[in-house]
This record gives C-alpha cells, structure tokens and sequence, in this order.
C-alpha cells in the first residue's frame, strides 16, 4: 500500500508540474521554463528579446516600444500568427551574460524571465564556437541564427569645427566624442600609439555625445552607423555632416547582426530564419529601415549566395 500511495503521489506530482510550466502568470515577466515552437503558437505571443534605452535599435516613447528590432520583431510575430510581447534587456557586463539572462538560463532574481528570441546579437561564428580553458563551448546553450542587418562604424562631423575627417589622425588635434566603455572609446583612445587620448570624450550614449557637439565642446562623434543615422535625422543636427573614412586597425569594419534562442528550440528558429530570409530577400528589410530614416547593408551572410540581380532587390535598388 505504501508502494502504491507513492506511485499515486509521484502520479499527481508530475501531473500539477506541467501544468504549472503553462501558466505563464504574468505573460510580460514570466513564461514556462521551456516555451518550444508548439507553445509559442499555442499560447498566441512571440516575446522578443530588445535591449532597452537602445535607440534606434528599440527604445520606448510614451510607454510603446519603437525601433528598428521592435520592427523586425513585429514581423517575425506576424508571419508567425501570433502577438508580439517585448522583452526589456538590460544590458549586463558582456554579450555572454546578456544571453544566459534573458536566452537560455534567467538572471538569478528572476529564473522565469525568459525571451523566446533575442535580437541584435553579433553573427560571428568564432563567438558561437568559442572555446573556455578546458575546451568547452561557452555559448554551447544557445543558438546564434538569422542575420538580419550589417553593422558598421560610423563618425559625423560639426563642418563648422572641422573642414572633413579624410583620416581618424585629424583627432589628435579635435575633441571627439564616444560612448564610455564601447569599442570606438577603446580604438580611440588607444590608436596611433595613444596620440588621440586626450582627445577623447566619453558621454552616457551617443546621444548626449551629439548634444556635446551641439554645444561646441566636441567636434564629432564616433557610434555605429544607425545610431548616428538617427541622430543626423533629427532637426537640431541637420548642420552636422557623416565622415567618409574608414577605421584602420579596428579589428571589424562592418559585421552582421542577427538573433539567439535556446539551443532546445531550433524549430523556432528555423521557422525565424525563413522568416528573416523572405524579409531581407525582397527587400521588405530594406524597406524597414528605410521607414526610419536608417541606411541598410545587406549582411555577408547573403552576400556569399545572391544574385547580382537578387542583391540589388534586397538592398532596394532598381
């Protein structure tokens, strides 16, 4: 009898736990603790992953959530047939805690507090098979996929401070600002063995760099491209001009942006990256960005396999 009361109770257990996994409770906090393909669909919401206070990549404005990844992950939930749900990161240390915090693990004060798919992750396969000390994969638990976008660096110019930027040299003589703690603080800071450290200003963001050059004390700022695309679409910076030169010894000029999810749910990224596919190959993506005033590359991924012809759609060219 006691054999079988534990069998009853063992029975009832795994019965109540299921059950417990599909009640989300607050669908905007909380989701099961493995939310597959087939769940997705059932429960009628998609949540995509978007850091937060990141335009115009996504952002809020008036308590709805805007920018160009809301968009795609708009798309996505469409084409899908379900709702779009957003997912705020915040930004942790690095890349690899940002994806064990809201992709395959949960921060350790809310486990629960998963996105289905995270967006703006950088498709670089060396990152995907990076190996620890031991030889072990470090980013085994997730799934990099789907490059959407190619990034760039970008740096605009006050005309009225400086005649052009043909060379990043000229900002050994220039104030120019950058967001603390970003690659172009690091490459400016120490490029031409240091010789343009003392030049260097660092703000919060990008934002606050261009309203730094509003007030005369920079003379340009470095981010990537669709952050200073975005800035320069707004009226108070009209009078600043984008810089044509390039960025010698930066490591990576351009790269590509795409998603992670779980490494358990590549049939959701699979039905993704179709989605993602059909997006930049008719040139709907281009289309996007376009809508927000941003400049859109196709990414190397696609690069590798399109037709001229095929390419020139994508990129919205007739």
């Amino acid at each position: 009898m006691k054999t079988l009361s534990r069998i009853i109770v063992l029975m009832l257990f795994f019965q109540v736990v299921p059950a417990q996994e599909m009640d989300d409770g607050d669908p905007l906090l909380n989701r099961p603790a493995d939310r597959t393909y087939d769940i997705i669909l059932e429960s009628g919401y998609l949540k995509v992953g978007v850091y937060e206070n990141f335009p115009p990549y996504s952002y809020e404005v008036n308590g709805e959530p805007r920018g160009i990844d809301v968009e795609v992950g708009k798309q996505i939930a469409e084409a899908m047939g379900v709702e779009f749900k957003v997912h705020w990161i915040v930004p942790d240390e690095n890349l690899g805690d940002d994806l064990r915090n809201n992709v395959w693990k949960g921060h350790y004060l809310a486990k629960r507090r998963l996105a289905d798919v995270m967006m703006r992750v950088p498709y670089d396969k060396q990152y995907a098979y990076m190996q620890d000390s031991t030889g072990e994969y470090i980013n085994e638990q997730v799934v990099l996929f789907g490059p959407y976008q190619q990034e760039t660096w970008q740096i605009a110019f006050n005309p009225e401070k400086i005649d052009g930027v043909d060379t990043v040299a000229k900002f050994q003589y220039h104030p120019i600002g950058v967001e603390i703690d970003t690659l172009p603080d690091f490459y400016l800071s120490s490029g031409l063995q240091g010789r343009m450290r003392d030049q260097v200003r660092h703000y919060p963001n990008v934002r606050e760099a261009f309203g730094a050059m509003q007030d005369g004390a920079v003379s340009a700022v470095m981010g990537m491209r669709a952050e200073i695309d975005h800035e320069l679409g707004r009226p108070e910076n009209n009078e600043f001009q984008f810089a044509g030169n390039g960025f010698p010894g930066i490591g990576k000029q351009v790269w590509d942006v795409g998603m992670a999810i779980k490494h358990t749910h590549r049939q959701l990224g699979y039905a993704i990256e179709a989605i993602i596919g059909d997006l930049v190959k008719s040139g709907d993506m281009q289309s996007l960005f376009a809508e927000l005033g941003l400049r859109y590359s196709v990414p190397q991924y696609y690069r590798e396999f399109l037709s001229e012809e095929a390419l020139a759609k994508a990129e919205g060219r007739p």
